[in-house]
């Protein structure tokens, strides 16, 4: 150990780490247990279920609904996700504010939250009497088990995904491009849309998907304030309940095995979708290159 330049000893140099085969097994061990908790329960759904009950729950007219339910109101929960969340999120981004810290705390707590208490806390603001009760009927659009409670609850489980995504990527655009549009005679508006957000575009493509993610697996909430969906509003077919409720009806009336053909079948929808989402990276029709983000 030879003395620096003001007589200290100088540093001993940092050890380094040794990689090989038992560190590449550790590696492979962790991440296949994970792999597997992935993979083992959908194995044992589509074990469980017949072919023939999958098929019957295809041509099922009460599973299309409950389908078609769940996709439509996680559409519009999406579209307000858009039209509410991102620029919510870019407000947390660009524009520092006292109380900013408050305001991204309660943008996130729905995510944590238990989300049985989303649906007893939208329950107790819409029920008989109360002031949102009122103004929903006035304007024909009531809440309780209806398509917008649905879309409510939905909003509200969803849309935090798509604000922090949205604030992330608005962050992590560099101020000096859009710097250089305003030099160049580009208004806040067209800065934003022109620079802005489509150099963000990509992060806030992810946190829509989460959002959409997060919406069609919903329950907790619905069980609550939207159990049963009734005809009015946006929604004129019969009654009937999103896909997770109409799966836990199957549950807890002792239908295993159509249960499990239900669930095996929005699986496969949702596992189609994301394929489509592949073909979209290899094609060019998506915003992102294949590879830049992992629904």
């Amino acid at each position: 150990m030879s003395p620096g330049a003001e007589g200290r000893p100088s540093p001993l140099p940092a050890r380094r780490w040794r990689t090989g085969p038992l560190w590449l097994a550790l590696q492979l061990v962790l991440s296949g247990s994970l792999l597997l908790l992935f993979i083992v329960p959908i194995v044992a759904l589509f074990t469980y279920a017949p072919i023939a009950a999958l098929f019957s729950a295809a041509s099922s007219v009460e599973v299309r609904e409950a389908l078609w339910l769940t996709f439509f109101s996680s559409g519009i929960a999406v579209l307000a996700a858009v039209l509410f969340g991102i620029p919510l999120g870019y407000l947390l981004a660009r524009h520092p504010f006292r109380g900013r810290a408050i305001v991204e705390s309660v943008v996130a707590l729905p995510v944590v939250v238990p989300h049985l208490l989303v649906g007893l806390g939208l329950f107790f603001l819409v029920i008989p009497g109360t002031p949102l009760y009122r103004f929903t009927q006035a304007i024909g659009l009531p809440i309780y088990d209806t398509i917008w409670g649905v879309v409510l609850v939905m909003v509200f489980v969803s849309a935090p995904y798509t604000v922090l995504a949205s604030e992330l990527s608005f962050r992590a655009v560099d101020e000096r491009v859009i710097e250089a549009a305003r030099s160049l005679g580009a208004g806040g508006a067209t800065a934003f849309l022109t620079v802005t957000f489509p150099l963000a575009l990509r992060g806030i493509v992810a946190g829509l998907l989460l959002s959409w993610a997060r919406a069609v697996s919903e329950i907790g909430g619905l069980l609550v304030l939207a159990y049963a969906v009734y005809p009015g509003g946006a929604y004129n077919g019969p009654v009937t309940s999103t896909i997770s409720v109409y799966i836990y009806n199957l549950f807890q009336n002792g239908n295993l095995a159509d249960a499990a053909a239900v669930s095996s079948l929005f699986l496969l929808i949702a596992f189609a979708l994301f394929i489509l989402v592949r073909i979209g990276e290899r094609t060019g029709w998506v915003p992102w290159r294949r590879g830049e983000l992992a629904p």
